[in-house]
């Protein structure tokens, strides 16, 4: 395809988008899905007027999926609706911990004793197709900061923390590769890639979100005034976040995450703290003319709300994307048995395991444990750690393979997570109105 048809193709899709919105919010299918639809028609399995090559475009997919992930974790951080406790964050941490963990091991074990991969490519394999993803599963997440849905509120944290906690395993698939150094009995990876990059970048997220948060609050004065470039503040957040974690050998993902959750709540926990006990105005006649300018019923200005909105727009427009080029990945011959098999041992076995291994021990309803056991969605995350594996170093035969395998994973996932998302989400809010007897 030439500049000028792509062009075109882009620019008519999003024209199409923006005017069948309303239409789209009522058809029982995801955005993705018809995104994929276009890549899959243009691309080689029908008109084959395009083929995107992930092998040999591995460096720039790799950099546009990170950036897209990034952007989706600051967007999924700021709209977490409680702050941090054990009591309320325990669910999505056991599904980010124990859940993942089991869900790679089954992958892994799936990938050595029935699709014949070594042990180190299975463990790969399993930690790629881990983690459920933050940009292609906005419909069953947290859609706003007030939202306190608790099965949104699961899977958006899950997805926002298991983008980093799948790393370690990463770096272990890849140690038992001879791709990276795991140090005598795995020491080096325990301490270093696991216990140090984990500890590190929550580290690094909380301060850096709560220093913006209480930096932001000053500079706007009292009362607070939109005077900020709220967009430039929340793209610098995470900009200088993930750069300082890859310095420091600590996991960006999780920091940038944790830096949105920390920026959020520390605004929050500051206006609160205003209305209980508020400063005095400000003496500045220019400040307090531009404070009078602002509605009494307009919420005080921060930086979370201010760039969630700019966040969300870069957020569809990098789903619209990438799916289309996932479409335009894909040959007839990509469907084998191979990797249909091992996807719907992902969607039916491995996920719902590992989901009821990790909640084992909680109050977590059993139908939001049905729904989150199901709802495991893969995407953008699952072709980053691919690409970043292929650009360290992985052989290109064993790559070639994880890429069938991955791709087919992902396309299927937007198929039938897509098409089941809205009429489940019916059903369970069918079910929570239904009334039900008090327990024993």
């Amino acid at each position: 395809m030439t500049n000028a048809q792509w062009f075109l193709l882009v620019g008519g899709l999003l024209l199409a988008r923006g005017l069948t919105a309303p239409l789209l919010q009522r058809l029982p299918v995801t955005p993705a899905i018809v995104y994929l639809a276009v890549g899959l028609l243009v691309g080689p399995t029908v008109l084959n007027l395009f083929h995107f090559n992930p092998l040999k475009e591995s460096a720039l997919l790799e950099v546009l999926t990170e950036v897209v992930v990034l952007i989706s974790l600051f967007s999924a951080g700021v709209k977490m609706p409680v702050p941090f406790s054990f009591a309320r964050w325990r669910t999505p941490i056991l599904l980010a911990s124990v859940s993942m963990a089991v869900s790679v091991g089954l992958v892994a074990a799936f990938a050595y004793y029935l699709l014949g991969l070594p042990l180190g490519a299975g463990i790969l394999l399993g930690a790629i197709l881990a983690p459920t993803d933050p940009v292609l599963a906005t419909d069953v997440q947290t859609r706003h900061p007030g939202d306190r849905d608790r099965l949104r509120f699961t899977l958006t944290c899950e997805a926002g923390m298991n983008d980093g906690s799948a790393f370690p395993f990463v770096m272990l698939g890849m140690g038992l590769l001879g791709l990276h150094e795991l140090g005598e009995f795995g020491l080096r990876w325990a301490l270093v890639d696991v216990l140090w990059a984990t500890v590190a970048g929550v580290a690094i997220g909380v301060a850096s979100g709560v220093a913006l948060a209480r930096l932001g609050r000053k500079l706007r004065g009292n009362p607070p005034v939109h005077k900020l470039m709220d967009d430039f503040l929340g793209l610098g957040l995470i900009g200088m976040v993930y750069g300082l974690s890859v310095l420091v050998d600590a996991w960006g993902f999780l920091a940038v995450f944790f830096a949105a959750v920390a920026l959020r709540q520390t605004e929050l926990k500051l206006a609160r703290a205003d209305l209980v006990h508020p400063n005095p105005p400000q003496t500045d006649p220019i400040e307090l003319e531009a404070a009078i300018a602002i509605p009494d019923n307009e919420p005080a200005p921060t930086v979370s709300a201010g760039s969630l909105v700019f966040k969300e727009h870069l957020e569809r427009l990098s789903e619209l994307m990438l799916v289309l080029l996932i479409g335009g990945t894909l040959f007839l011959d990509s469907w084998s048995w191979r990797a249909v098999g091992l996807t719907l041992f992902l969607f039916m076995v491995a996920r719902p395991v590992s989901v009821f291994v990790g909640l084992m021990g909680t109050r977590t309803l059993w139908p939001i444990r049905g729904m989150v056991g199901w709802f495991g969605v893969r995407g953008i995350g699952s072709l980053y750690y691919l690409m970043f594996a292929i650009q360290h170093g992985l052989p290109e035969a064993l790559a070639l393979d994880l890429i069938r395998l991955t791709l087919i994973a992902v396309t299927l996932s937007i198929l039938v997570h897509g098409t089941s998302v809205k009429p489940l989400m019916s059903l369970l809010s069918a079910y929570r109105k239904r009334p039900h007897p008090p327990p024993p």
